[in-house]
């Protein structure tokens, strides 16, 4: 078997889809920026309902998650049999295993990107993209057992909280793992998707690095979601792409909420620069 699956991964709203977004307008090296309904073709996600059915050979019950995590392997099987040299693959499970089923097996894994971000920002968009209160995105991201649920669409993600995610992937493992900052994505995106491009082997050209840059940027991604919708937006938010800035929580944060997300997450916070 093929160890040529590379994780795009990250903890939700951390930067997962602007990277791949990013990916995606490097790699056609147009005049004119890919559609973001398109982008998700660069990265398959690992958690789709119809992957885990086509190895079932027939529809399965979602909530049934002992079952659904027994086709996991299979699915990952099927990913690699392609035979190609990299599979990009977009995740927000946790590097651990889920009731003895390893989640991200080293049989089937190249490298690995992850994406983190300041989570007193995240729980922001965390909570706007599930829509829940700030309070409730506090208490989940902050649980061992936080995980999405299945739907029609996509089977249970098993990420437990900020923190052990952040553990989780950022521990040794016997493949690279290139970890991106969403700040510094911000500040110097040139140097943080040039490290992008070297992880995954491939040349670094400035001219359409700058291109890639200005056609993933922010501005760009809003407005065209605002004129044909984005399809990985939730049901329960408005836009996907909103401010996409830092330090938001500065001002939408409050205080007792920051004390309670500095209190549950300090010791990764501190490590990542996240704290003085």
């Amino acid at each position: 078997m093929k160890k040529s699956i590379v994780w795009m991964a990250s903890y939700p709203k951390s930067g997962n889809t602007w990277a791949r977004i990013f990916l995606a307008n490097y790699m056609a090296n147009m005049d004119r920026p890919v559609p973001i309904n398109n982008a998700h073709r660069i990265a398959m996600g690992d958690s789709i309902t119809k992957m885990y059915e086509r190895v079932a050979g027939h529809p399965i019950d979602v909530t049934d998650v002992d079952a659904v995590l027994r086709l996991r392997p299979g699915v990952l099987r099927g990913i690699v049999a392609n035979n190609a040299d990299v599979n990009l693959v977009k995740t927000h499970n946790a590097r651990t295993t889920a009731r003895g089923v390893p989640l991200i097996p080293d049989q089937v894994t190249r490298s690995a990107v992850y994406m983190l971000r300041n989570p007193l920002d995240m729980v922001l968009s965390y909570a706007r993209h599930y829509g829940m209160t700030p309070d409730e995105a506090v208490h989940v991201v902050s649980h061992p057992d936080n995980a999405n649920p299945p739907d029609d669409q996509t089977v249970t993600q098993f990420m437990g909280s900020w923190s052990e995610h952040v553990r989780s992937w950022t521990a040794k493992a016997p493949y690279p793992i290139l970890v991106l900052r969403y700040e510094d994505m911000l500040s110097d995106p040139r140097r943080s998707f040039a490290q992008l491009l070297a992880h995954l082997g491939m040349p670094v050209d400035p001219a359409r690095l700058d291109r890639a840059i200005r056609f993933s940027s922010f501005d760009e991604l809003s407005q065209q979601e605002k004129a044909e919708g984005f399809i990985e937006k939730s049901p329960e938010s408005e836009r996907f792409f909103a401010r996409g800035e830092s330090d938001q929580w500065k001002t939408d944060l409050p205080p007792r909420l920051v004390k309670k997300m500095k209190h549950a997450h300090r010791k990764v916070m501190k490590h990542y620069g996240y704290l003085e």
